[in-house]
């Protein structure tokens, strides 16, 4: 079993929720056939999902919804 601080993964999205969403909606990507995006052995979607963010290889776009604009 793998073992992922969450304080990794807060300084770069900032909210225990946004990483929450984040994450299950990476895991659901992957289990329906994405293609993973971090080098590990693990078969878990959740595992590969907060390591794919802890990589910096996952983010988020904060959209708008007033003005129909993306803002990181």
């Amino acid at each position: 079993m793998i073992y992922i601080p969450q304080e990794d993964m807060l300084n770069r999205i900032g909210s225990i929720y946004k990483l929450v969403i984040l994450a299950s909606e990476r895991a659901l990507e992957l289990n329906n056939g994405s293609p993973k995006l971090v080098d590990t052995t693990s078969t878990k979607v959740s595992t590969v999902a907060l390591l794919e963010i802890k990589g910096g290889k996952i983010g988020y776009k904060k959209v708008d919804a007033t003005q129909g604009k993306e803002t990181i």
